[in-house]
């Protein structure tokens, strides 16, 4: 009895973990994510990268972002990014690639590239295609869209789900940058205000002690 028992558990763990091991290669695609991202709005980005290869390391990633007013990449180090831009100045795609000296994203490991940008298209699902360079020259394309059967395909495209738009159209980098001088001028305005009213009190004070002199 207790020997069937413990067949049976011995066979549903190693089918469960054959299911989280090929759920965890299928899952092992180039990614985007963008936590309250909505249509025309600006929305802080983070694709993330896993390596594939068993022999190569991943050195570079591009993203195409077509017709981006803004884009603006987080550092890393290790990495450069730029930003191409057509005639128009609209942004057309970031890459990101490891600089001399820098090994890459090796085996079993993935990286996080960051970028602000916008504003995004006014539709529900945006696709970014974007190209892995690995460092044996072996280049993947991750630009496919989902089956007609609704099965997902072997290098699906990143993809973003957009919320209806909020009104909120600003670019998170600038209303950081804005949020800075602003305290500043509101500190500088308290502090004039102080100065002066101290002024003002010690010219009275002053005032006083001619009168009271003049008296005597």
């Amino acid at each position: 009895m207790n020997t069937s028992v413990s067949r049976a558990l011995g066979t549903a763990v190693a089918a469960a973990s054959l299911t989280l091991l090929g759920a965890g290669i299928a899952s092992a695609h180039v990614t985007v994510n963008a936590p309250g991202a909505s249509q025309g709005g600006y929305a802080v980005a983070t694709f993330n990268v896993p390596n594939e290869s068993d022999t190569a390391s991943t050195t570079k990633v591009s993203v195409a972002v077509p017709n981006l007013k803004s884009a603006r990449t987080e550092p890393i180090p290790g990495w450069t990014a730029t930003v191409d831009r057509n005639d128009k100045k609209e942004v057309t795609a970031i890459t990101w690639t490891a600089n001399p000296g820098n090994a890459g994203v090796g085996q079993g490991q993935f990286q996080r590239f960051v970028v602000s940008m916008g504003p995004l298209p006014k539709q529900e699902h945006v696709e970014r295609p974007a190209t892995q360079t690995y460092s044996d020259g072996k280049v993947v394309a991750w630009d496919q869209k989902d089956n007609a059967d609704g099965s997902e395909p072997e290098h699906p495209a990143p993809a973003l789900t957009l919320a209806a738009g909020t009104g909120g159209h600003d670019d998170p980098a600038d209303t950081a940058e804005a949020a800075a001088p602003k305290s500043t001028d509101d500190t500088a305005r308290w502090l004039g205000g102080i100065g002066l009213a101290l002024g003002a009190l010690g010219a009275a004070l002053g005032l006083g002690s001619v009168l009271r002199g003049r008296r005597a």
